[in-house]
């Protein structure tokens, strides 16, 4: 296919491009360059790209696609909580906009990017697809909106397909520190401590990033009628942990690590195991390859090749919080997160 892949240069899209284009695939990125300073490594796709923030995406920007695959906006908790109307505003109606867009346009498919950070506080029992949303942050609560748009937008020549992936982790030429496994490593590899802010006891999803790439693939692969206006879960069942049995996991990767707690550890309201079962059902041939236990080796052992330091992972490169506060005090940003001038270099 033809096809845009909004966020190219984000810690997902750097990875899903090259994966999308082995594939056969002609991928076009979209991207505001909010993140472009961030690279940990040499991105390996370079790709045709249009730069724009996609609430600026005009109905020319999505002539002659066949999909979209939409990844673009503000990615986590911390994010949204500092900026919970620009997170709405970006992550549900610019989605909502840009799916409009693309119908309006011809597009026949487009896949979303949306999180199981939506089941918020679901606690111990096990949820699905079929299960109501609980998110309690602004991030997760932008994604249940925006997929709600969609759905009203599908019919018989415009395909939505949700994709609600666990907590991602693993290496990426856009690395990022502020998911949990990512952290727990880099906090163990720069300091020898796997430093845990709550109490350790919620339930969390994850899922590496290159399975994730892997289910997109997966499904731009399907027959139209097996995902159309599906929602689907991203990760595997065996895949659910406590925060605390990650802490363990990594312990074991970082020689003489050494499990502490932050002093003011808390409970995480944000607890929820996930089923996955309905992805093995739809896409059978999608074999996710992925185990915590493997990332965190993977992480590990980059982070130790790059000498990565806590100075250097605990600022605005690697943690998308710190570099968006960045760019709004040095004027780089204006108040709706659109460049006002750039210093690049």
């Amino acid at each position: 296919m033809r096809l845009l892949l909004t966020g190219h240069l984000g810690y997902l899209g750097a990875v899903m491009a090259p994966m999308l284009v082995s594939r056969g695939h002609e991928v076009v990125g979209l991207d505001s360059g909010l993140f472009e300073a961030c690279a940990f490594q040499e991105p390996s796709a370079r790709l045709e790209a249009i730069t724009k923030d996609i609430r600026d995406v005009q109905a020319t920007d999505l002539r002659g696609f066949e999909a979209v695959v939409h990844l673009a906006g503000l990615s986590n908790d911390p994010l949204g909580n500092l900026l919970p109307e620009l997170t709405l505003e970006i992550n549900h109606r610019a989605t909502v906009r840009l799916a409009g867009l693309a119908k309006e346009g011809g597009v026949s498919r487009f896949l979303f990017s949306s999180t199981c950070s939506v089941y918020g506080a679901a606690g111990e029992h096990m949820v699905t697809e079929a299960s109501a949303p609980h998110p309690v942050t602004a991030y997760g609560r932008s994604k249940v909106l925006a997929e709600e748009g969609l759905r009203d937008l599908a019919d018989a020549g415009f395909s939505p397909t949700i994709l609600r992936s666990a907590t991602a982790s693993g290496v990426s030429p856009y690395l990022r520190f502020d998911l949990v496994l990512n952290n727990l490593v880099a906090w163990a590899t720069a300091t020898g401590a796997v430093r845990l802010k709550s109490d350790g006891t919620a339930w969390r999803p994850l899922v590496h990033v290159e399975d994730i790439a892997r289910t997109y693939c997966g499904v731009l692969d399907a027959p139209r009628d097996t995902v159309h206006n599906q929602t689907i879960n991203v990760g595997l069942d065996s895949e659910n942990y406590r925060i605390l049995d990650l802490a363990e996991i990594v312990q074991r990767t970082v020689p003489g690590a050494r499990i502490e707690f932050a002093s003011n550890a808390s409970t995480d309201q944000r607890c929820y195991r996930v089923g996955f079962g309905k992805l093995a059902k739809l896409l059978p041939s999608c074999q996710l390859q992925w185990s915590a236990a493997r990332g965190a080796q993977q992480l590990y052992h980059a982070l130790s090749r790059a000498k990565v330091g806590l100075a250097e992972f605990e600022g605005d490169r690697y943690r998308r919080i710190v570099h968006a506060k960045r760019l709004l005090e040095t004027g780089q940003l204006d108040a709706t997160l659109r460049w006002a001038h750039r210093e690049l270099g």
